[in-house]
């Protein structure tokens, strides 16, 4: 499938959320009203910021457009993207608000319990911002989106992108903002929900919770419009789709030392991989390999990612 045919010499042009994660890892069962031990760590993430840095690390040309604040956490951000390779030009420094960050709590297992995010500043990318960037559209091979981006320059994103003739990749980011691909699912080359994302976009009592019901929903993206669907279960792995073919891919039994960034390293891999004329199957391989690996690492982004090491252990 031929459906990422721009040359990988041009860069991904990734638009969406950055900021910063605290992940606190519990030591026993939570218990409400009270302090609980753990472990507690902090890192650069957000969705379109960690694609956009698993892209550069792979060594992908990668432009980012975002919004953070004008604080130190915002340097420290700018100054680790332009330091992997990423070109951060089009990055907003908002006054108004400060650098997003995002709180999540997991637990003993390494499984992820619940999560609390405050991308406020992602509300100040406008449309005249995303105007202003337009020569990043004509000078990308392809376009990844989250969707944190608010629904009005959301649709000035895929106006721009239709225009300029890219492929498009998306991540709902949660069941809560997911319902802003809705209307865009026919223009989208890639989309990569989580099981509960993925039932969005179905009938709502359609429940994605067994592979069967996963590879349905799948399919079900490809009815809307979708190009490639892959329906992410976590321990249990990944089921694809195209109108042409169909797939499930296992996870690669690993050790959950941080759940976070997993599926952003899948995305981003996958795009590389599609970019740079992998097939299909073998790029949803590497996409696991790199989440395998993004799970045994305390961060969102693996530093020292590469295609050998993906490829040393790549699910057969």
């Amino acid at each position: 499938m031929d459906l990422f045919s721009q040359s990988p010499e041009a860069p991904v042009l990734v638009i969406g959320a950055a900021g910063i994660d605290i992940v606190g890892r519990l030591k026993s069962d939570p218990r409400v009203g009270t302090s609980n031990p753990g472990q507690i760590r902090s890192s650069f993430g957000g969705v379109a910021r960690n694609v956009a840095e698993n892209l550069a690390r792979l060594g992908q040309p990668v432009s980012l457009i975002s919004v953070i604040g004008e604080d130190e956490d915002g340097d420290r951000l700018v100054q680790g993207l332009e330091a992997a390779g990423v070109n951060t030009a089009g990055v907003l420094r908002s006054a108004r608000q400060g650098t997003g960050s995002y709180l999540a709590v997991v637990n003993p297992g390494g499984d992820f319990h619940f999560g609390v995010d405050d991308m406020r500043a992602i509300s100040e990318l406008s449309r005249e911002h995303i105007l202003a960037h337009e020569h990043l559209f004509r000078e990308a091979s392809s376009l990844f989106v989250d969707a944190n981006i608010p629904k009005h320059t959301l649709r000035t994103v895929m106006s721009l992108a239709t225009k300029a003739r890219l492929p498009i990749s998306a991540d709902p980011t949660s069941v809560i903002l997911a319902p802003r691909l809705r209307p865009y699912l026919n223009r989208l080359t890639l989309i990569t929900p989580n099981s509960s994302e993925a039932a969005i976009f179905c009938d709502p009592n359609f429940k994605v919770n067994t592979r069967k019901k996963a590879l349905e929903a799948a399919k079900v993206l490809v009815g809307m419009g979708v190009q490639i669907a892959i329906i992410t279960m976590a321990e249990q792995g990944l089921c694809y789709a195209t109108s042409e073919t169909s797939g499930y891919i296992p996870a690669i039994g690993t050790e959950i030392v941080d759940p976070t960034g997993a599926g952003d390293a899948l995305s981003a891999t996958v795009i590389f991989a599609l970019l740079n004329d992998i097939p299909l199957d073998d790029a949803v391989r590497l996409g696991v390999s790199a989440a395998s690996l993004t799970l045994r690492y305390r961060g969102a982004v693996v530093p020292d990612l590469s295609l050998e090491k993906l490829y040393d252990q790549l699910v057969i």
